[in-house]
């Protein structure tokens, strides 16, 4: 039996991939407007509030860039602990999807590649910040996925109505 190098080459040509070239902070904010004050030991808990969205930018033929948003800010009352807004890109390679499915591998895998990391970035910056680290909760991408495409027929459905 002689190796044929082509039907390797022929098998990877056609396999599904997803690949991560690049992950990166397009932009970060932190605030602590009252500290010192609000460094100072609280007797309840703050009331945390998290609001995440994604968003695509197709680069070319098989290249997306991916932007996970994440902001949140920490309350007790009117008075602000902290406050957070973090961006976080990621350039990812798709190949060999069928066209039906990418969207979905795009705004649901993508992000839930760069979830650990902005996640560890949050953490940071709020321990950075004086307080102890934020960790936030897993996200269902898909659930959020299905939220926004349902969010977006509604409103056609509107405007055609």
């Amino acid at each position: 039996m002689t190796d044929n190098p082509t039907n390797g080459a022929a098998n990877a040509d056609t396999t599904p991939s997803l690949n991560a070239l690049a992950q990166f902070i397009k932009d970060l904010s932190f605030e602590n407007p009252n500290a010192p004050r609000s460094l100072a030991p609280q007797q309840q808990s703050p009331e945390i509030s998290i609001q995440v969205n994604v968003g695509a930018n197709q680069l070319s033929d098989t290249d997306f860039e991916v932007t996970l948003a994440l902001e949140g800010k920490a309350q007790i009352g009117q008075d602000v602990l902290f406050a957070f807004e973090l961006s976080y890109g990621g350039v990812f390679r798709v190949r060999n999807i069928p066209k039906d499915q990418l969207h979905p591998v795009v705004m649901i895998e993508c992000p839930r590649l760069l979830f650990p990391f902005a996640r560890q970035i949050v953490a940071d910056a709020v321990r950075n910040g004086g307080f102890p680290p934020l960790f936030i909760d897993p996200i269902d991408f898909t659930a959020l996925y299905r939220q926004k495409l349902g969010e977006l027929q509604a409103a056609q459905q509107q405007t055609v109505s």
